[in-house]
């Protein structure tokens, strides 16, 4: 046993007269301090992010750009009965100075489906997007939304549909257990 005390106060007496010399390290604290405070002078290089200033960019949106415009960007499908389908048309006009490419539409969930134009969308003409929300197996307030991706500023521009779900004519469980279908 005493040499094992022994051995754990030389260990701690060790570790202590190492650990204990105040000035060392405090030049990597400095030189740290001194390569962060040079990092932040430089602006971080985002490819997303158009940079205002770089030569023949301004940061402002391009004035020969697509622009779509939708008539509604939110339909209201009040309250429908559980496994009902509700097809609503989003349409939309080209209001830019060129084609207008529709990339993608993509829904929120699987119950969504939007069916977006294929051909380019001239300069003032009409498109539309048609959308399927099933309801079935779902319940309550529901929002489902289109995320539309085109060649537009900004690129990305939502839709979406909203209303309350009502129970259908499938039986639940009341207070005295579950409901027997037969």
């Amino acid at each position: 046993m005493n040499k094992s005390l022994f051995l754990a106060a030389s260990f701690a007496v060790a570790v202590f007269t190492t650990g204990c010399d105040n000035n060392a390290g405090n030049d990597t604290v400095a030189s740290e301090a001194a390569v962060t405070e040079s990092n932040a002078a430089q602006p971080i290089d985002n490819p997303n992010v158009v940079s205002a200033g770089a030569e023949g960019e301004t940061g402002a949106t391009d004035a020969n750009a697509p622009v779509i415009t939708f008539d509604e960007t939110e339909f209201d499908f009040g309250t429908i009965k559980q496994g009902e389908v509700v097809d609503h048309t989003f349409k939309f006009t080209n209001t830019g100075k060129s084609p207008l490419i529709i990339e993608s539409a993509t829904a929120s969930c699987g119950c969504t489906v939007p069916q977006p134009p294929t051909e380019p969308i001239a300069p003032g003409e009409s498109s539309q997007i048609e959308v399927k929300f099933n309801s079935a197996g779902k319940m309550g307030q529901q929002y489902p939304t289109v995320t539309v991706r085109a060649n537009t500023q900004p690129n990305i521009v939502k839709v979406s549909m909203k209303g309350n779900v009502e129970a259908g004519g499938i039986p639940t469980a009341g207070a005295d257990g579950p409901v027997r279908r037969n």
